[in-house]
């Protein structure tokens, strides 16, 4: 009982859509209790106000992982300290994010267009290749972000495939609790030896970069964390709103019409897709490091918050008919990659594969469209990223 109630109310999906069960909570306790399989109780946020109210506020709810796991019921989590932006706090979040953001800049990112459009275009020929009846997630949306966070992070040409599986495995956190925490075992253990390479002979890559430009300023272990994170942030997240945006065009003529035949609607309808489908369905969790009051709700210090981005970014607070896609809506920016101090680093990188894949993936396929029934697809159920298993697509 204890395991539906947070499967149902945080992960699983109808389709594209949140469950009714978090609509309702959201709607009658925007601040309420939920009970994890493992671990003590966590408050779930799953209001718009609420969650920018807690991911917004630094100094009174830590992201550090040691403290996350202070509680005995999660002592077996402590050594799986990821390290990174996602689970450190000020100062040394403040001096990491510092080194990091330059290079995520679209000034520094344009450089990365000419590699990203052949990678799209390998990946259309691939499709085609393979034939009507292809798995588009397979051949299109899962390889892109992972060949340009490859090229990122210097990953050798043979270990790509290997690293795409890993991080792929992490995320399935319900299905197979040991399996994911030996993907994340396994992951910082290659990342920490892709760090070890870079230190000894830094190459043109963000790696190399932070090595050359930070050199002792930056521990091996926190490169391995910026690497992770990066991994976790924009890789499988990436693939499943390549994915599922496809989807949901292929199935929407009007929306994809507006990408396809112009410019002039991408960057609205990408946004816009990044709202409703909200495939991060919830924000690395904060620990109340005092006694607060959110929302009528007194949180106490050492309490666990997640805050739920799928129920925050349709909120019907935010405006009319949040349940449905409209790019041309009027509303505060979306939860989409996070929001405040922890806000993802890498969102201009994410905007920009999504801005360049979608268009193509129309203009080459302009008659694209699912091979089977909607209702036949099977979707990713117990995953912190929503996704699909596979998208087979006729054109």
């Amino acid at each position: 009982m204890l395991e539906e109630a947070f499967t149902v109310v945080q992960f699983q999906r109808d389709g594209l859509d949140p469950v009714p069960e978090l609509a309702r909570r959201r709607a009658e306790q925007p601040i309420s209790r939920l009970q994890y399989p493992i671990g003590p109780p966590v408050w779930l946020v799953a209001s718009y106000a609420g969650s920018r109210a807690i991911l917004g506020d630094h100094t009174r709810f830590s992201s550090d992982f040691a403290k996350l796991t202070a509680s005995e019921d999660l002592q077996d989590l402590r050594a799986l300290n990821p390290g990174g932006l996602g689970f450190t706090d000020p100062p040394d979040h403040t001096r990491l994010r510092k080194m990091l953001t330059p290079e995520f800049t679209m000034r520094r990112l344009r450089r990365l267009v000419p590699q990203i459009e052949t990678i799209v275009t390998e990946r259309l020929d691939a499709l085609e290749a393979a034939g009507r009846g292809a798995d588009l997630n397979d051949l299109f949306a899962v390889p892109i972000p992972s060949l340009v966070i490859s090229e990122l992070l210097g990953v050798p040409y043979p270990d790509r495939a290997a690293f795409q599986r890993m991080s792929m495995s992490r995320f399935d956190i319900l299905g197979d609790i040991e399996g994911c925490l030996a993907a994340v075992d396994e992951t910082l253990d290659y990342l920490s030896g892709l760090v070890a390479g870079q230190r000894k002979n830094p190459g043109d890559n963000l790696l190399g970069m932070l090595v050359r430009e930070h050199g002792d300023n930056i521990t091996d272990e926190e490169l391995t964390g910026l690497a992770d994170g990066i991994l976790i942030g924009g890789h499988e997240t990436t693939a499943s709103m390549i994915a599922l945006g496809a989807l949901h065009l292929m199935t929407s003529p009007e929306h994809a019409a507006l990408i396809r035949d112009s410019d002039a609607h991408v960057d609205a309808v990408v946004e816009e897709l990044l709202r409703y489908l909200s495939v991060v369905q919830t924000a690395f969790p904060r620990v109340a490091i005092e006694d607060v009051e959110v929302d009528g709700h007194q949180i106490k210090a050492g309490e666990i918050v997640l805050c739920s981005l799928s129920g925050a970014n349709r909120d019907p607070r935010l405006g009319p008919e949040m349940e449905q896609v409209n790019p041309f809506r009027d509303m505060p920016p979306h939860f989409a990659f996070g929001y405040g101090l922890h806000r993802c680093v890498g969102a201009e990188l994410g905007r920009m594969e999504l801005r360049m894949a979608f268009p193509a993936l129309l203009r080459r396929f302009p008659n694209l469209k699912p091979a089977v029934p909607f209702e036949e697809l099977k979707f990713r159920e117990l995953s912190i990223v929503y996704g699909i298993e596979e998208l087979p697509v006729t054109w």
